[in-house]
């Protein structure tokens, strides 16, 4: 009894582990190739449980989603001569896993390899014809789609489609990057002198127009101050013509007393005269009235 126990156990055993071992799931990102003894036989691509043959057929996944791999930054040589440090990176996704296996095996470390020399060689081949303004310029997109065609070229026959590859970064070597900002120095300080040297043109041009201005405004201003000067000075003379006229003795008794205040305002005035001098006239007799 016990032994029929123990028989029977193991039996399911074996059951649960042979059942266990011929059943996989395929996920929504995978693709399935199942190799008998190493070589392929079928590929699945379908998500859901499958069976396999245990112990003689083997499940091997592989990634459907787009995929990324970085290049490590290299110095290329354009067509104009100049140098350029690149950084790039190629995006691509396996879209043969049958192929992809019987090229680099199992792994994403093969194919990692093989699209370092190809990008890399693919990069060197078409900017070595093309200028450096064409790399930092818009033209950039047109020489990215001619790398990735020639890299999804070469790359179709290990089952892989490249999706994209781009330049993250293109920088000048450290040495030809500080005599670039040198020639770059020197040019601002020139452009900065002649600026400093127009600026002092414009600011001389500008005040001798200035003085010129206001040295003419100065004479205009003086002839017109004379000008009136003397037209108030005429019609003063006019007025004091007729009121002489009008009242000769009035008008002499005026300028009379507008001469003492004159002379004697400032109480220190001294005067040498004679009494009978016709300006002390009016101190000794009090005027007489007009008639």
């Amino acid at each position: 009894m016990n032994r029929t126990f123990l028989i029977a156990i193991a039996a399911v055993l074996v059951i649960l582990v042979v059942g266990g071992s011929s059943l996989f799931t395929v996920g929504q990102t995978e693709q399935v190739l199942i190799t008998q003894f190493g070589q392929p036989v079928r590929m699945i691509t379908d998500p859901g449980l499958h069976v396999k043959i245990p112990l003689v057929q083997t499940a091997i996944s592989f990634d459907k989603r787009l995929l990324d791999y970085e290049l490590p930054p290299e110095e290329v040589i354009l067509g104009d001569q100049r140098r350029l440090i690149v950084d790039s990176f190629t995006r691509f996704r396996i879209t043969d896993a049958l192929r992809y296996y019987q090229a680099v095996g199992a792994t994403e470390d093969g194919i990692r390899g093989r699209l370092n020399s190809v990008v890399s060689s693919s990069l060197r081949r078409v900017l070595g014809n093309e200028q450096l303004l064409n790399v930092l310029s818009s033209n950039r997109g047109r020489i990215m789609a001619l790398i990735r065609n020639q890299v999804n070229s070469e790359m179709v026959n290990f089952g892989v489609s490249i999706e994209d590859v781009r330049i993250r970064r293109a920088d000048l070597p450290e040495e030809n990057t500080q005599a670039i900002l040198l020639r770059m120095q020197s040019e601002r300080e020139r452009i900065a002198r002649q600026a400093r040297a127009e600026g002092a043109e414009a600011s001389a041009r500008i005040r001798a127009d200035a003085d010129r201005e206001r040295t003419v405004l100065l004479a205009d201003a003086r002839a017109t101050a004379d000008k009136l000067r003397g037209q108030g000075e005429g019609t003063a003379i006019a007025t004091y013509a007729d009121a002489f006229k009008r009242d000769p003795h009035f008008f002499e008794v005026y300028r009379t007393l507008q001469a003492y205040r004159d002379a004697f305002a400032a109480g220190t005035a001294r005067l040498v005269l004679s009494p009978d001098n016709d300006f002390l006239k009016m101190l000794r007799e009090q005027p007489k009235p007009t008639p």
